[in-house]
């Protein structure tokens, strides 16, 4: 990478990578083995891609595996944050600007795109861009080619355009907020990742992904989750989808003061404040497994006191004490 294109990216926020956050793209459920087989299919073809899906669920990691498995893979990566600017700011930040073109331009700037030439661009939540912007993008999409703002001259440029999006796209083109020649310029391939609560099988593997990335950062002993930890996270609804999980298995690790993550370790949302129901007879959460739940957030909000939590459940201290002993609810957050 040239020095010109390093300075650029390093002094512009809205091109940050999020991989910290995700990690990598790991998974056993047949929806990820299908993603990861797509991405081996597309990635040496140059076709612009779409890649939908809700907030967390991974979508710049699916991204990076196209650009790592592609002839683009020894160039730069450049990922774009299109809800962070708007108007000209973002325009100039795309396409770059010259000395002089709009109060604040003291000098020369490359863009984004002219930044990532030779590389892929990834324009994340790209249903943000404002629809005169689309205009603009659309034109250097068609013609590979860059004019800054300020200037008249082009640009040319060799760039691989990925783009993410939780949104509709087409109902957006209905509804006359997305133009449909950019969408269909954009829309050649196309990559749904589902959410994390519709592929339970991958969750253990991602938790024991976050736990372990802890156990590096901290050089301590690998933490495990117990068997009842795992049952309350495979029934949780994850609407934050990967990114809420590797949040929730850091702050498990940080809270056991045991090498096995028991239920009272972990966040009193995940254990009382999104239960899912399923509708599913079979995997329908029981009475039992409620009562209990419940027990565990009161316990731990009390900090194993158990008079304070009965007051807290409205139940007698008898009546508590003996549901502990029964779900055998060891006060390891003490």
């Amino acid at each position: 990478m040239s020095e010109e294109k390093r300075d650029y990216l390093n002094n512009n926020a809205s091109a940050n990578s999020t991989e910290g956050t995700c990690g990598k793209l790991l998974g056993r459920s047949a929806a990820l083995q299908s993603i990861s087989e797509a991405i081996r299919t597309i990635a040496g073809r140059q076709s612009s891609v779409i890649i939908t899906g809700e907030t967390g669920t991974g979508k710049e990691m699916v991204a990076r595996a196209i650009h790592e498995k592609s002839s683009r893979a020894d160039k730069i990566f450049v990922p774009v944050d299109c809800t962070a600017l708007s108007g000209q700011i973002f325009e100039s930040q795309l396409f770059g600007h010259a000395k002089g073109s709009f109060t604040g331009a003291i000098r020369d700037t490359l863009g984004f795109f002219r930044a990532a030439d030779e590389g892929t661009i990834f324009l994340d939540e790209i249903s943000e861009i404002e629809i005169d912007l689309q205009a603009k993008l659309l034109r250097v999409l068609q013609e590979s080619a860059v004019t800054p703002v300020g200037e008249t001259r082009p640009y040319p440029i060799d760039v691989r355009v990925i783009c993410a999006t939780n949104c509709d796209l087409k109902r957006m083109v209905r509804e006359g907020t997305f133009r449909a020649d950019l969408y269909f310029r954009l829309n050649v391939i196309r990559l749904e990742i589902p959410p994390l609560r519709e592929r339970k099988e991958d969750i253990l593997i991602l938790a024991e992904y976050f736990l372990n990335k802890q156990a590096e950062l901290y050089d301590e002993s690998k933490k495990t989750l117990a068997p009842e930890t795992l049952k309350i996270l495979e029934d949780y609804d994850w609407p934050g989808n990967v990114r809420e999980l590797a949040n929730v298995m850091e702050y498990a690790y940080i809270n056991s003061q045991t090498d096995v993550i028991r239920p009272v370790s972990l966040p009193t949302e995940i254990l009382t404040g999104e239960i899912v129901l399923p509708i599913n007879e079979k995997t329908f959460a029981s009475f039992d497994e409620l009562t209990k739940r419940l027990i565990i957030s009161a316990l731990q909000k009390t900090n194993g006191r158990k008079m304070a939590a009965a007051r807290l459940l409205k139940i007698d201290h008898r009546k508590l004490a003996k549901l502990v002993e029964r779900f055998d609810l060891t006060p390891t957050w003490k």
